[in-house]
């Protein structure tokens, strides 16, 4: 059989994937021995690429990895950290920038696709003006709307970097029951919206979206973040998609791009599948077609992960099978793919409605689950649940070839395999998680896989006096710790949050060590300091250790809720007290004053005082010099408040530095006299019309 395979000519790494992917590979090629390398979480969305890079010894890491990494970092055993494009968020660039700076040894490579960083800077410009509106006003008068997905850490980074109110939504239709959701008319209606798009999302929701706001607000601020690549690698999908009568996405299961890829193909040519690797092709492609040969134009695209060498093996491997199929062999294959009401089967999810999901069997009937046959959730959204690519093992309960459908339950095949999962995380009291589904009598109901567990109020973690109806909803880690023969089971989560507890005091304590940087959260002041939350362990922030300058308070400094960077002063383990550090040597106002100014350079200062024998005035935030009375004026004065005033911003010459005692001398006289000096130098100027006679011969 002729094929035409046409391989997408934007298909596989995007510029930002290309250049991260790249610096990495070059810090492995030329590493130092003993140098270890790590990315802030995967570098790419796909499964293969990250094996290779483990294979290259390079490590992924999470945030709460990085303080130990710089604590270990010497030497003979250097760190380095890559970003990857997605970016990080402004909580741990700050963690990075405070580790750098410790530690020579411990260093990052920021890798944040361009485009990602132009919305970090937009987020934080309007966060900014946000701020500034909220300090003059008292309430802010924007607000964040962000198109993309929640989890995604591009859309995690972007949210960091807005204070205010803010919002993500994955649709337009979401976003406009947002915008028309009681209450939210009124109380925005005065406030300017300011959306941005995750780079990689769907180009045709984000055209519906900025119409849908422009609609509802005419003082709307649109900022088009899409990446460039992005939306060409969207529409030449789109017109190949029209062109082939196959198209074949490559990409990585979690990978955002792929995802839309796929489901603009999908919505475009019916024949459209998703694999990460030329392997699964036999088991994606519908054998019906491939019997009828159809698949005479091929269309070939991947996500910005993608690695070219995968993308090639698949447009050989589809020019392969072209010379090899028959019909023979197909149609012995397509008579064992054939199913029937009791069997168990595995497809892969092609779309997603709130009410069911549906699968390619990879027979010539689709197989359908209803919201009912999967979960016993009623406020379950199957969009969260699955995404397009997922593989599913269900029940079939029934098949209609007239109609084209298999009826399946997911939940038939979940019932035995996941109990089973229960009886053995109850014998070796292995963690569990399950999502709240109600507030039951005496305790709240989780299901876990499926089924049915009780977890009394004493165990839940609420307090006595608390809601048990805040877990609804939730998903939760529990123990299990009751079950009995008719499938019913109790659950604590109690029991885990005491081991986590126990098990964060426990290695805090092991790795802890003078100098060491924590990222906190403040958690309570006194009047002498405040209290730091370092993951499950307090240290204290002495006032003296808060600010350079004497403060009344800790308020003067930080709030109770801030995220902070801060160093282990010194700890005693035995008693569990830990003193901590705020300020810096970079932040001291007398190294920022001499490392701006020199003796003899001339400074903008500020009076803020007046003594009968000069003047106080500030040359930078936390650093004064006196102005003696002899050096205020060219001539006499009886005190400095004759000429000057507190409050009032003169130019004054730095005298002297006495960097032992931390004293400055200025002068507003020296620049006088020299302004005096200077202009009796000058040649008095003669009128065009004057004549002037000389004396001399």
């Amino acid at each position: 059989m002729s094929r035409e395979v046409i391989i997408a000519q934007g298909a596989g790494f995007c510029f930002g994937v290309a250049r991260a992917t790249a610096a990495v590979e070059r810090e492995i090629a030329a590493h130092a021995p003993g140098e270890r390398i790590f990315t802030l979480g995967r570098l790419i969305h796909n499964e293969i690429y990250t094996r290779r890079l483990q294979e290259g010894g390079v490590e992924v890491i999470g945030t709460e990895d990085i303080p130990r990494l710089c604590g270990e970092a010497r030497e003979d055993a250097p760190v380095r950290v890559f970003i990857r494009a997605h970016g990080m968020t402004a909580g741990t660039e700050a963690l990075l920038h405070a580790c750098a700076a410790r530690n020579p040894y411990f260093t990052f490579t920021d890798c944040t696709c361009s485009f990602v960083k132009k919305i970090h800077r937009i987020c934080a410009e309007q966060s900014e003006l946000c701020r500034a509106a909220r300090e003059a006003t008292g309430q802010d008068d924007r607000f964040l709307l962000v198109l993309g997905s929640a989890d995604h850490p591009e859309v995690v980074g972007f949210l960091s970097r807005f204070e205010g109110e803010k919002h993500v939504f994955s649709s337009a239709a979401e976003l406009e029951s947002l915008l028309r959701a009681p209450g939210n008319a009124v109380k925005w209606g005065s406030m300017t919206p300011i959306l941005v798009a995750q780079t990689t999302h769907n180009l045709k929701e984000w055209e519906m979206s900025k119409k849908i706001l422009k609609n509802l607000f005419t003082n709307s601020l649109i900022f088009d973040t899409i990446c460039s690549v992005t939306e060409s690698r969207q529409q030449e999908a789109a017109a190949l998609a029209r062109e082939c009568d196959l198209i074949i996405v490559i990409g990585g299961r979690d990978s955002s791009n792929s995802a839309k890829l796929f489901s603009i193909c999908k919505s475009i040519c019916a024949d459209t599948v998703w694999v990460e690797r030329a392997e699964e092709l036999q088991d994606r492609i519908p054998l019906s077609r491939r019997m009828a040969g159809t698949h005479r134009k091929v269309g070939v695209v991947a996500g910005a992960s993608t690695p070219r060498d995968i993308i090639e093996e698949v447009a050989n491997n589809m020019s392969e099978q072209a010379q090899n199929e028959n019909f023979a062999e197909l149609l012995e294959e397509s008579a064992l793919k054939t199913i029937k009401t009791g069997d168990t089967v595995v497809g892969i999810v092609t779309a997603i409605t709130p009410g069911e999901i549906q699968l390619d069997l990879g027979t010539k009937v689709t197989g359908v689950i209803k919201l009912d046959q999967i979960t016993d959730d009623p406020a379950a959204k199957l969009d969260q649940m699955f995404k397009i690519g997922d593989e599913v093992e269900a029940f079939v309960i029934r098949v209609s070839d007239v109609d084209g459908f298999a009826t399946l339950s997911k939940k038939r095949v979940d019932s035995d395999k996941n109990w089973k999962k229960i009886e053995e995380a109850y014998e070796t009291q292995e963690t569990v998680e399950g999502k709240v589904i109600l507030v039951n009598k005496g305790g709240v109901v989780a299901l876990v896989n499926s089924n049915q567990v009780f977890i009394p109020a004493a165990h839940s973690g609420v307090p006595r006096d608390g809601d048990l109806n805040t877990l609804v909803g939730q998903t939760v880690s529990m123990k299990i710790i009751e079950i009995k023969d008719n499938k019913k089971a109790k659950g604590s989560i109690r029991k885990v949050l005491q081991e986590q507890r126990n098990a964060r005091e426990k290695e805090f304590w092991e790795n802890i060590e003078d100098g060491k940087v924590y990222q906190g959260v403040v958690k309570s002041m006194t009047s002498y300091g405040a209290f730091v939350d370092l993951g499950g362990v307090d240290g204290m922030v002495h006032s003296t250790e808060l600010s350079w300058k004497h403060i009344k308070s800790p308020a003067e400094v930080v709030s109770i809720g801030d995220e902070i960077t801060v160093f282990v002063k010194s700890f005693n383990a035995e008693k569990k007290r830990i003193s901590l550090g705020y300020k810096t040597e970079a932040t001291n106002p007398w190294y920022i004053f001499t490392h701006t100014y020199a003796i003899g350079d001339v400074a903008p200062v500020k009076i803020v005082s007046l003594m009968p024998f000069g003047a106080f005035a500030e040359i930078v935030d936390g650093v004064d010099g006196l102005i003696h009375i002899s050096e205020i004026a060219d001539h006499r004065i009886g005190k400095p408040a004759d000429v000057l005033q507190v409050g009032q911003v003169v130019d004054a010459k730095i005298l002297d530095i006495d960097s032992e005692k931390q004293k400055v001398a200025l002068s507003i006289r020296a620049l006088l006299e020299a302004a005096r000096d200077e202009e009796e130098a000058m040649p008095e100027e003669i009128p065009e019309d004057v004549v002037v006679y000389s004396d001399e011969e």
